[in-house]
């Protein structure tokens, strides 16, 4: 088969979180089964496209609206990445170094999206699948079945991958002639509750929708930021497929960002090691368990209980441990993060802002990961520091339920609580430190987490069966 995945994200291109993950390790494991794998996405202007040889493949030109843009298509040509990779360039709206959170939005991923399918348009042949990825993507499974233009692509069948339901897209009707000329009548497809809703009408629209975890599959019919009843009617064309991770990235034996490698054989002495250089670094103290918290600084992972719940579990767990947090987010929890460094001191650190090698080096120098995730679609850190030996403190949510299983259950190698609070976060530290002192359990279940196998492997095979039964 041929698949073409478009997406906003793909590491080590760009990169904002998880989606990035997966689109730059899902279509190399699918290539490494046999299949023929493209991804496309914008041509932002980062480290990785000028260190990197391209060609131009197409140029053309489309419509936004009244707007007339040129769009040019470039191919890297190492196959650097173990698949076919694309970039889109379009000048003033793609030309930019972040990925997200300008004010133009809106214009920029739209008109990405129309370059791609008009792109598509001119193929000799046809791709056997169309994968797209969140709502940056998901009007094109509309654009390819609605829109006059582009109807003759129709057939091709469309998975949309959801990364993340709370985010979908909305724009305002008076932007509907954005969308290349399409059939009124199906007006009520990109629309919900009165807004053109992309994630809406790509789940009315692809043949089939997929989300990274079983549980999270489950949670969107309850919670999904207003499209509760729209995965409820949708269901029967819904699947969970767990996320994989990249065993060659994601490997404490050749992780090219640590100094101090290590294997399950060597797994005490090799995070000691990391654990030293790491306390080292930011004044902590090795001889105590170290907690990290890696990701964004938001509401969604509950970022905004981490300043209280550090400060109560060093306070009323006779400070015990030492605490360390990497991110990035909402400005109020930067500052209360950073006031704390000054109190907390010996104990507590953090760094704010988005650190790739740091990241690898915590999760190889940490006892534990904490995650208190609101939600969590997936959730690729824990399973990321369980291949580093580092056990998960999580909360049931998503992926982390069906990933971490409870040390207090049969078969159990992680900490999970039920509730995203202070009280639930802190009683998890303690029973954490427990644990860490009694050694001989430590240890075996360190061992047992290096055992897992959180691999594409399993995930890849479940996408070609579930692409295999889209076609005829």
């Amino acid at each position: 088969m041929e698949i073409l995945h478009v997406s906003a994200e793909c590491y080590p291109v760009a990169k904002a979180g998880g989606l990035g993950d997966v689109v730059g390790a899902l279509p190399k494991y699918l290539t490494e089964a046999g299949h023929i794998n493209k991804v496309v996405m914008p041509m932002y202007r980062t480290k990785f496209l000028y260190e990197n040889k391209w060609e131009v493949v197409h140029k053309s030109s489309a419509y936004l609206g009244n707007t007339w843009f040129d769009y040019t298509i470039i191919k890297e040509t190492t196959n650097k990445l173990g698949f076919d990779l694309y970039l889109v360039d379009i000048n003033g709206l793609l030309d930019r170094e972040k990925i997200y959170g300008y004010a133009d939005d809106t214009e920029r991923f739209t008109s990405f999206q129309i370059a791609v399918v008009d792109w598509l348009s001119s193929w000799k042949h046809r791709p056997d699948i169309l994968h797209v990825h969140d709502h940056h993507t998901a009007l094109i499974p509309f654009m390819v079945k609605y829109c006059y233009q582009y109807s003759h692509l129709e057939d091709i069948p469309t998975v949309l991958t959801i990364h993340n339901a709370q985010y979908q897209g909305w724009m305002d009707w008076s932007k509907s002639d954005y969308i290349p000329h399409w059939d009124g009548w199906r007006w009520g497809i990109l629309d919900w509750n009165n807004m053109i809703n992309p994630l809406a009408a790509g789940i009315r629209s692809a043949w089939k929708v997929t989300t990274v975890s079983w549980s999270y599959l489950y949670e969107m019919r309850q919670d999904s930021n207003g499209l509760e009843a729209l995965f409820e009617y949708e269901k029967g064309k819904c699947a969970g497929i767990i996320n994989g991770i990249d065993s060659d990235v994601w490997n404490p034996e050749t992780d090219s960002y640590l100094t101090d490698h290590y294997s399950i054989d060597s797994l005490a002495a090799g995070k000691r090691a990391n654990k030293e250089a790491l306390c080292a670094e930011f004044n902590l103290n090795p001889d105590k368990p170290l907690f990290v918290f890696i990701g964004r600084l938001v509401g969604e992972k509950a970022a905004d209980l981490l300043p209280r719940a550090i400060g109560d579990s060093l306070y009323y767990i006779d400070q015990r441990m030492n605490f360390l947090v990497l991110g990035s987010g909402e400005t109020h929890v930067e500052q209360e993060l950073e006031n704390m460094r000054s109190y907390w001191m010996g104990f507590y650190n953090s760094k704010i802002g988005y650190n790739e090698q740091l990241s690898h080096r915590m999760y190889a120098g940490a006892d534990f990961l904490l995650m208190p995730s609101r939600v969590e679609p997936c959730g690729l850190n824990q399973l990321y520091a369980m291949r580093y030996g580092t056990v998960p403190v999580v909360r049931r949510t998503g992926g982390l339920r069906d990933t971490v299983i409870d040390i207090g259950e049969p078969g159990g190698y992680g900490i999970s609580f039920n509730n995203a609070s202070v009280g639930d976060i802190t009683h998890g530290v303690y029973r954490a430190v427990e644990l860490y002192e009694d050694q001989l359990r430590f240890d075996g279940i360190r061992r047992k987490l290096m055992e897992l196998d959180f691999g594409w492997d399993v995930s890849a095979k479940q996408y070609i069966d579930l692409y295999k039964s889209l076609l005829p």
